[in-house]
């Protein structure tokens, strides 16, 4: 099945205690039904010092549904994501402006 949503799309967050919150996916888990998206739903991670990385408090952001997710559009609000046929090609495309992503 084709995937709604994508590394590097603009999301907002629909529920949970980020609300409203926007952000671009960093990644996405098919199978965990789960994204991360860069500044939402941090965590701290206590971590140990290494001679790479400084260690302490990190904030680090947690897999989010993919369900509380929805894209952009164009215009900053946000939409459904729909199918169709473009030639040969199957693109996405906003339901709410009917703009190919």
């Amino acid at each position: 099945m084709a995937a709604k949503l994508k590394k590097g799309d603009k999301v907002v967050v629909l529920t949970g205690k980020d609300k409203g919150k926007q952000g671009e996916i960093a990644s996405v888990n098919p199978s965990a039904n789960k994204a991360v998206v860069e500044g939402v739903n941090t965590a701290i991670r206590h971590t140990r010092q290494s001679q790479t990385s400084q260690g302490g408090r990190i904030a680090k952001s947690m897999p989010i549904d993919l369900s509380n997710l929805a894209l952009l559009d164009a215009n900053g609000k946000a939409t459904r994501v729909g199918f169709r046929m473009e030639g040969d090609k199957k693109v996405r495309f906003a339901k709410t402006t009917g703009d190919a992503i």
